[in-house]
Parts: C-alpha cells; structure tokens; sequence
C-alpha cells in the first residue's frame, strides 16, 4: 500500500509491497474469490472488505498506494473506500476502461498500479482530475505512498533501490523480500519498515513472483509472523 517495487529478473517479473497501516488493520491472508466474472486473488481488509494488492487469472497485479502526486487534507466521510474501488476496477473486463468510466466523486485520493503484459500503468485520483501514465516495464521501477512520505524522502528512498540495484545482473523474490524487511532497519520514520510511535506501522509484506506460466502471492504478516501463499497456473 505504501511502498512498492517492480523488477525484471530472467523471465520472471517480481511485485512487492509493504502496507504500512494501523496494526488493528491486519488483513485476512491470501484467498481466491470470484468477483463478476473474474477469479481473483487477494488479501482482504476485515475493515471494510476491500484491498490494496490482487491478481487475476490471467497474471494481471493491481497495487493501491494511499494518495495521488502530493500528499492532502483528508476531508471524511468518503463515498466508498479506496480498497472497495479498487476491486470495481479491478474485476472488471478491462480494468483501464473501467478507471476511464468510473465516477470517483467523493473518493479519497489513490493511486493504482496496473501490471499487465503489455505495460505497466499509473492511474491516479487526486480528488478532482483522473491522469493515467504508461511506465517503461523494461525498467526498474520503486513508488512510495504521498501522503506517508515527502518528496524528498521518496526521492532518498529511490536512491537506495537504485543503490540495491547497482550491477544486478539478475535478482531473486528472496532478495527483493529482503530489500523491503531490511533497508534502513533503524530508520523507524522513513525506511521500508516503519514504526511511528506504535500506531503506524508496516503490517505486512505481499510479493507476487509471474514466470513460465505461473503465479505466486506470497504474503508476509510481520505482525503475528505468518507466511501464507498462493499459486495458480495463469491461463
């Protein structure tokens, strides 16, 4: 939800995000549930029902990240939560066309990466306008969440995964879980794993590795220290 990487390694491509959330928000672990017409994978929010990390059946990966461009004055009550719109979007034929057409009248301001075959794509609500942005998926590529971290901390933050990068030739899911539980470990306020005075913490940890046909969801609970995964063929 807050912190989020895409690599290329090989012919495997590798999803990870860190939720950096209040603990009381963990989340039930990894399932497959059919919605409309679509069989999709996700940890869900107890809260309101919702999530902010999915795949498809087809190998698709939708990622939420709390706020657009720059952080905003939160202005409750909200029409739905983000998580909700987020699985709209998402289990919609084509999710892009779904984000064109949806009314996010009274919604707080989201971003949402789309990680398709054919590209990876930015689309962001801001409270007022829509924008939606191609990203090079030949590339690298790290997001951080606006409104927990200033543009310069997030700036800070792509140089240490450009750093962790630097003359990689190829990259394990392992090494990457790595980079998001240990970069900066005693930087409570702003490394990849935060602790703000014990409310605000990063909860978990879920990584989706796509290769040979395959997907995997692995999820970290770094609260109650429980590894749960699932995997399916990608049709």
């Amino acid at each position: 939800m807050c912190t989020v990487t895409f690599v290329r390694s090989g012919n495997q491509k590798i999803i990870t995000s860190n939720r950096d959330e209040q603990v009381v928000r963990q989340a039930i672990e990894p399932r497959i549930y059919t919605i409309g017409n679509k069989r999709i994978a996700f940890p869900k929010d107890p809260k309101a029902g919702g999530t902010w990390y999915a795949s498809d059946e087809v190998g698709n990966v939708l990622v939420l990240l709390n706020g657009a461009a720059e952080t905003h004055k939160r202005t409750p009550p909200y029409q739905k939560s983000r998580g909700i719109i987020f699985l709209e979007i998402f289990s919609a034929d084509v999710p892009i066309t779904a984000w064109r057409e949806i009314s996010l009248d009274n919604i707080e301001p989201f971003t949402l990466l789309l990680f398709q075959e054919d590209g990876i794509f930015q689309m962001r609500w801001n409270g007022q306008d829509k924008d939606l942005i191609t990203c090079d998926n030949t590339e690298h590529h790290i997001w951080s969440s606006a409104t927990l971290y200033a543009k310069e901390i997030r700036e800070t933050r792509k140089k240490w995964f450009t750093e962790f990068m630097k003359d990689k030739i190829s990259i394990t899911p392992e090494e990457m879980f790595d980079f998001h539980r240990h970069t900066q470990p005693d930087n409570k306020q702003d490394g990849l794993i935060i602790d703000r005075e014990g409310f605000l913490k990063t909860i978990s940890i879920t990584q989706t590795i796509l290769g040979d046909g395959q997907l995997a969801m692995k999820h970290f609970d770094l609260v109650d220290q429980i590894t749960s995964e699932v995997a399916y063929e990608i049709l």
